[in-house]
């Protein structure tokens, strides 16, 4: 990494910045009060009018990083439409932060299919009946969606072929730690697109550069 500090090494220790990550989200599973994976994700309109919300993070692969919404969403519509995303990830309890910039494809094969099932049944069946981001008459409105969802799906509902996976594939990734008087540590790791497109596991392709803070 080039850094020059023992804690440093230790923290930013190895060449593969998805290992990093994941070393990171494993500290922060055992000392982050709630949802260790929950990032701010960011995206554009087509005005270029940017938007940000909270997402939970469910896979960080070799190549990318997954996360599940509705496509019809404000979200998945503006993923869709730009191809482009990014995300900060911030555990206060770690004093770590992960920022991610890069380019975006759907997950809606098995992949999707196996974490749709993995979740609660209810959560399934809401999966069903919510029109994300779209305007609600009353919460009353909502629950008898959720009844006729059920009484159509019942216990086994498959995933509805509106909602599932987007995968993150980073051309920018940087890893930031606190340090004493602001003096924080910094690195980023940048690649080509087309590197990124590939979805093939392969460290070379990043160049790496401490940054100041």
């Amino acid at each position: 990494m080039g850094s020059n500090d023992t804690q440093s090494q230790d923290i930013f220790a190895g060449d593969d910045p998805f290992q990093i990550a994941r070393r990171w989200m494993a500290e922060a599973e055992a000392s982050e009060l709630n949802d260790p994976n929950a990032i701010a994700l960011s995206t554009v309109d087509a005005d270029g009018m940017p938007n940000v919300r909270m997402v939970l993070l469910k896979e960080i692969e070799d190549n990318a990083f997954v996360f599940y919404t509705n496509y019809t969403s404000v979200k998945g519509q503006e993923i869709t439409q730009a191809g482009k995303a990014a995300f900060v990830c911030h555990w206060k309890s770690l004093h770590r932060q992960i920022r991610v910039r890069g380019v975006v494809e759907r997950e809606e094969g098995p992949q999707a299919d196996a974490y749709y099932a993995s979740r609660s049944l209810k959560s399934r069946l809401g999966a069903w009946a919510s029109a994300q981001s779209q305007p609600l008459k009353s919460r009353g409105t909502l629950m008898a969606e959720v009844a006729k969802v059920t009484t159509q799906h019942g216990t086994a509902p498959t995933r509805p072929p509106f909602w599932g996976g987007f995968r993150i594939m980073p051309v920018e990734i940087e890893l930031w730690a606190d340090g004493a008087y602001r003096l924080h540590d910094r690195f980023r790791w940048t690649r080509s697109e087309a590197a990124a497109r590939t979805r093939e596991h392969d460290p070379a392709a990043w160049s790496t550069q401490r940054l100041n803070p």
